[in-house]
């Protein structure tokens, strides 16, 4: 059997730029045809994913070697649902998120689309929305997208009370909407189905943040009854030097800190952060003035209950709720981003 030539520049570029997936008719406008296609996808080299859709990796994605994982999953599903339905298809809710990069979405996205008239496709491919025609979009990776404002009021009644939180908080920490229009994306939700159980989680919403784990950790606090006196607070010892900035702080009667520090993997996994974060660590706890407890992901889904064991830590330590917060030394404010 004669071998394949390899695919057309053009038909790679293209699927490095949709998370590693072409269409038909995108191959086609390339100059490859439908016979070539099926033998790609006979050979094993490419894979049919959805009526029309190919993945150029044979590799499934769930089990790709990329530090992005969880990402590439997110946006693989979002691509695939709106190159399904076809080049007027518009990602929606959760899949506009992806396309606006905003963190704190479920590994596994219910991926959505809509588009002019009526569309049926295996929900696991994309759920077909109906929206207002004259909802306000922008363009995203050549298609077009509701704004994040938009897709916040689509997306937050589809999620859990954590993710819902999450990828509020994400989107005003990247400044893609302010605090205010958290409130206007709320109203935007009003009527929509399943809003009803997330009227109280809009005002949870904090942008200091940085992390959908951060996120997680402060809602765990919260419904324990302890939550944070302060995020992201410029902490100093004893002679005013610069130690750190905290993610979730808690002033103690005797006035140390209890610090909590949430370890995502993304950021603290690399040898030279790790490295870092013990020499702080270090410098932290030495210094007297500093109880630290460090949690990452697998913590929230431990048989412990994370927020209680922070509240009896808590309780130990003396803490009580409304004590007077110190004012960050002039000298060290701009380390402080968030004041």
């Amino acid at each position: 059997m004669r071998p394949l030539s390899p695919p057309p520049a053009a038909v790679l570029a293209l699927a490095r730029d949709q998370e590693g997936l072409d269409t038909t008719a995108q191959c086609e406008a390339a100059g490859m045809t439908r016979t070539r296609l099926a033998r790609m996808a006979r050979q094993g080299r490419w894979v049919r994913v959805a009526p029309g859709v190919y993945d150029t990796d044979p590799v499934p994605v769930d089990h790709r070697e990329r530090r992005d994982l969880f990402d590439h999953r997110r946006s693989w599903s979002a691509w695939r649902a709106v190159l399904a339905l076809g080049p007027t298809a518009m990602p929606v809710g959760q899949s506009a998120l992806v396309f606006h990069r905003v963190r704190g979405l479920p590994v596994r996205i219910t991926p959505e689309g809509s588009v002019p008239g009526s569309a049926r496709l295996p929900r696991e491919v994309a759920v077909v929305r109906q929206y207002d025609p004259t909802t306000p979009t922008v363009q995203v990776a050549g298609r077009r997208v509701p704004t994040v404002l938009h897709a916040l009021a689509q997306a937050v009644p589809t999620l859990d009370r954590r993710h819902a939180v999450a990828v509020l908080d994400n989107a005003v920490h990247q400044g893609l909407i302010t605090r205010a229009q958290v409130e206007q994306a709320h109203d935007l939700a009003r009527g929509r189905r399943g809003v009803e159980r997330t009227h109280d989680w809009w005002r949870l919403v904090d942008g200091r943040a940085e992390s959908p784990l951060e996120t997680a950790v402060r809602l765990e606090c919260v419904d324990a009854d302890v939550p944070p006196d302060d995020l992201q607070r410029v902490l100093v010892d004893s002679r005013g030097t610069f130690l750190g900035r905290g993610d979730m702080v808690w002033r103690l009667p005797d006035g140390r800190w209890f610090w909590i520090e949430a370890d995502g993997s993304e950021v603290h996994a690399a040898p030279a952060a790790l490295y870092a974060d013990r020499r702080r660590q270090n410098a932290l706890v030495a210094d007297g003035g500093v109880v630290m407890q460090r949690v990452t992901g697998r913590d929230l889904h431990g048989p412990a209950d994370l927020g209680r064991q922070v509240a009896t830590r808590l309780r130990n330590l003396g803490w009580l709720p409304g004590q007077p917060l110190p004012e960050t030394p002039s000298t060290l404010r701009a380390r402080d981003p968030y004041r």
